[in-house]
């Protein structure tokens, strides 16, 4: 399990290939960086991983105060949050990877693209957005903040769940054991770093405003029943970056890399097949 301190805070991660710097760059493995959305953890892309270790190096991190990294007293803005992820590619030294984030990693994946383009091959945004939190949602999320510090993320999590999943997930009897793994996950939040990550989330500022220098070849993905980032947030990202793709993944909610993952895998190898035969 290996820790790495970057900026300050000691950063858990996973390294399906951690060996691949050793090779001859000719035969290193291309590289996938995973960053998480809020409240989870590299748990989210498991799917994701054991489906692309084969052909890719696939590095997932924990965020700062998030799953098995260090809950710092400072440090939780998405700027912040960027400058943790470059500083992880520096230190593992690798020049260039496809950046997927999700949610919370998508405002941190189009930061990386815009301080530091040239550490990514692509960018691919899961269930995100570009715009700051909306106005409606901040006094209710800050709500749900008190409350957690009151009476504790446990007794809350059920209320969370029917943001973070789709009603085909939440409503389907065969994948009742997944609900309680994930709600398990969800209520194993440490308190403060939980409130911490949650302030830095909803305290955003906007970048939608910059996307139109991002060059970056990317792809933008969404559930047809995310209710906290929907369609139009990803067809707002799809207009602003030139180029870029979108696709609508069918049955999943906000966590789409838990609820479709079939389908999430599909597209995302679609992508990264179309991006290697522009370099042929």
């Amino acid at each position: 399990m290996p820790i790495i301190t970057i900026n300050a805070a000691n950063i858990y991660y996973e390294d399906s290939s951690p060996n691949d710097a050793n090779l001859p760059k000719n035969l290193q493995k291309p590289v996938l960086l995973f960053a998480h959305g809020l409240l989870w953890s590299t748990q989210l892309y498991d799917k994701q991983v054991a489906h692309f270790k084969k052909d890719y190096r696939c590095i997932a991190f924990d965020f700062r105060g998030q799953g098995q990294s260090q809950v710092t007293k400072a440090g939780y803005d998405m700027d912040t949050l960027a400058e943790d992820a470059i500083a992880l590619l520096e230190a593992l030294n690798i020049k260039q990877c496809h950046f997927i984030g999700l949610s919370m990693g998508g405002f941190v994946a189009q930061r990386v693209a815009l301080k530091r383009p040239d550490l990514l091959q692509s960018l691919i945004l899961l269930d995100t957005s570009a715009d700051a939190e909306d106005k409606d949602k901040v006094a209710k999320y800050k709500m749900f903040i008190k409350a957690a510090a009151w009476i504790g993320i446990n007794r809350l999590s059920k209320k969370v769940m029917p943001i973070m999943f789709g009603h085909t997930f939440l409503n389907d009897k065969s994948r009742k054991a997944e609900y309680k793994i994930w709600l398990a996950r969800l209520k194993s939040n440490h308190k403060q770093g939980a409130r911490r990550a949650t302030l830095g989330v909803i305290e955003r500022d906007e970048v939608y405003s910059q996307l139109g220098s991002i060059k970056t070849p990317t792809l933008i993905m969404v559930g047809d029943e995310d209710v906290s980032t929907p369609y139009p947030k990803a067809q707002r990202l799809h207009f602003a970056i030139e180029g870029s793709k979108l696709a609508v993944i069918q049955g999943a909610g906000h966590s789409s890399t838990i609820e479709a993952p079939e389908q999430v895998n599909q597209t995302i190898e679609c992508f990264l097949t179309m991006l290697k035969g522009q370099f042929i």
